[in-house]
């Protein structure tokens, strides 16, 4: 029998959104801000976890303005953090292409893609300043694709009309990386910003209920070490890695959010997972991660299956009138560029029906060969190329002469620790960036949003906030010797010798890929009632053969890969379990969020306004007991919620 799922009701959260005119909302928050004068700035020490896009361009902001910063990382270098893996653009409300584009459609059509599920206020203010973000980016000399006449080039993605995404061919994510690093290692060598290496969070310290610290592990000697700051910035991207298969990165992980969360941070909104439509297919059981392949493919490429049911035949041999351009034909506007929600579900669909191509069934076609008469290979080639070269290199399948086949995939995650319009968490002093927090995407995050997202909080959000929290704090100074670094780190050592303890016979990989496989069953692009029970069950099962028959080998005082694994296989056990319960009580669909019970006739998401227009934010209550719910209403005075349509 499926196990029950219980929780806890708590007390409303308030979001701090300022009122008035949603345009002049930002600007006179910032008016009323608190500032810390030059002279007192350079007498704080914040703390930065994570490299990516929202880290380094929060610790060069911060450390440009004079505060001391301390910054971490997992990689040996923290241009390997994973927002270089980012391909097909940033988005911003230039309107460059005169095709009517504005600050207010950005937002209109975030709001609308992310299914009415975001808080008005940040989404308009992410449209405001995602001008300045390429402004920046420009002046950093990130090379973006520029048009015959010297303009800046842009593209259209999946959920608008417009054409607003600025990019460098695909590998976008890759070069606003490199102006963010220079930025930062400017701050380094003028000796304001500091950067720590191979360094994994495994807990924040909280001293009279402010955030003033983390504890550490060294990757390569495994020392437990402690930094103490009077702030800390949370910058650690998303928890996809959850499902085992995903586009993200290897160390790409959940630690640092869920230890956080474990010290009092709420987590927002845990169940939405964006599942992303252009992925190479799963060829094997020898596979570790899946490869993306840029939302930007869906401008020029045409995504289609064969009418005919189990139709094996090569698809240059399938006549045109034998193919189902089945995007185009149920959303007509929209076409191939429906927003990533609506396309995995429709190429769901179309597998589950048996209309499948490949060897396994389970992936679709994205055609360029139409592109390529009309415009020309150079062209694509100049556009795509590297795109183009990926997938060959993968797949041993030239793009240029037959279809691509694709296939969601777990891509990016809209939850995140939760935090208000400062995006400080509950914990004060604890600030969450980019990602890590779950606050502008609502259900389903547009393509191209997440860059703009982490810069925008980076460089033009946390450097105003931050100084109102150190302002009005003022929090006394505490080293790394005060008890609660000591009690901290006898926890972590004590952690790391129960894991290397265990001594079973199951391999921590074994463990993740039972564990991630469960989560796409029941967890994934779809759920129900029953299924989320069943994996409730089954996951608490994971979770104690983990420490009962979990083998790490080597030792803690050195590099040791199975140990850090171990570790955030640890926590991925506990957090899926709330992702199961948040997922169970939102008793609708929305974006990301399939309930099958809750769908239209056509079988599209369907919503329940009334009952769930609101952030689910989820407070720690231990491994053992129901966690409590507390609600932030979300209020919609300039977008009327509607049932979502692309057709």
């Amino acid at each position: 029998m499926a196990t029950d799922i219980t929780w806890k009701e708590g007390k409303p959260v308030d979001g701090k959104t300022p009122d008035g005119p949603i345009e002049t909302r930002w600007q006179r928050h910032k008016d009323k801000l608190k500032v810390v004068s030059p002279a007192n700035k350079r007498k704080f020490t914040i703390i930065v976890v994570g490299t990516g896009l929202a880290g380094a361009s929060a610790a060069a902001s911060l450390a440009e303005l004079g505060y001391n910063v301390l910054s971490f990382c997992i990689q040996d270098s923290p241009r390997r953090a994973h927002s270089i893996a980012a391909q097909g653009g940033i988005n911003a409300a230039k309107n460059y292409q005169n095709d009517n584009d504005s600050v207010w459609r950005l937002f209109y059509d975030t709001i609308k893609g992310g299914d009415f599920r975001a808080r008005e206020s940040n989404v308009y203010r992410l449209a405001q300043v995602s001008a300045n973000i390429i402004d920046q980016c420009v002046a950093q000399g990130v090379p973006f694709a520029r048009e015959y006449g010297g303009l800046l080039a842009n593209r259209s993605f999946g959920g608008v009309l417009v054409s607003r995404t600025f990019y460098a061919r695909g590998q976008t994510g890759q070069q606003l990386l490199l102006g963010a690093y220079g930025a930062l290692m400017r701050q380094v060598d003028l000796g304001k910003a500091k950067i720590f290496p191979r360094r994994e969070m495994l807990d924040l310290v909280v001293i009279d209920g402010k955030a003033r610290g983390i504890v550490v592990r060294n990757l390569v000697n495994g020392n437990i070490e402690s930094y103490a700051a009077d702030a800390v910035v949370l910058c650690t991207g998303g928890y996809g890695n959850i499902y085992y298969l995903s586009t993200n990165a290897m160390n790409s992980n959940a630690t640092a959010v869920w230890r956080c969360h474990k010290r009092g941070a709420y987590f927002g909104n845990p169940c939405f997972v964006q599942i992303h439509p252009t992925c190479i297919p799963v060829s094997g059981d020898y596979q570790s991660k899946l490869t993306l392949m840029s939302e930007s493919l869906r401008n020029d490429g045409r995504v289609w299956v064969p009418k005919k049911k189990g139709d094996k035949r090569p698809p240059t041999e399938i006549p045109e009138e034998e193919r189902d351009y089945y995007l185009e034909r149920m959303y007509p506007t929209y076409g191939n560029l429906v927003p990533r929600d609506v396309a995995s579900r429709a190429a769901k669909r179309m597998c589950d029906e048996g209309y499948g191509v490949g060897e396994t069934g389970r992936a679709v076609y994205l055609d360029f060969s139409d592109a390529i008469r009309r415009l020309g290979e150079d062209y694509i080639r100049d556009k795509y190329g590297n795109l183009f070269e990926m997938y060959e290199k993968i797949t041993g399948e030239n793009p240029y002469k037959v279809p691509m086949r694709i296939y969601p995939a777990v891509h990016y995650v809209m939850g995140g620790l939760w935090v208000d319009y400062n995006l400080m968490s509950t914990i004060p002093g604890l600030f969450v960036l980019g990602e890590a927090n779950f606050s502008d995407h609502g259900a389903n995050r547009l393509g191209a949003s997440a860059l703009m997202q982490g810069l925008a909080d980076g460089y033009f959000i946390i450097p105003y906030t931050m100084g109102d929290y150190l302002a009005n704090t003022l929090p006394e100074k505490v080293d790394t010797d005060h008890p609660a670094f000591k009690d901290s780190e006898k926890e972590i050592q004590a952690y790391v010798d129960r894991l290397l303890s265990v001594n079973g016979k199951r391999t921590v990989r074994e463990i993740h890929r039972e564990l991630g496989l469960l989560m796409w069953d029941k967890v994934g692009m779809a759920r129900n009632a029953q299924g989320l029970k069943e994996a409730l069950e089954k996951i608490r099962q994971l979770r104690e053969e983990f420490w009962t028959n979990v083998r790490v080998t080597g030792s803690s005082n050195t590099l040791n890969k199975y140990l850090e694994f171990a570790g955030r296989v640890a926590d991925y056990l506990e957090l899926a379990e709330l992702m199961a319960i948040d997922a169970y009580h939102r008793e609708e669909s929305c974006g990301g969020h399939f309930r099958e019970e809750y769908q239209t006739p056509e079988g599209e998401a369907q919503r329940n306004d009334e009952k769930f227009s609101y952030v689910a934010a989820w407070e720690y209550q231990g491994p053992q007991d129901p966690p409590v719910l507390h609600k932030e209403p979300l209020k919609f005075e300039y977008v009327k919620p509607t049932q979502r349509s692309y057709k």
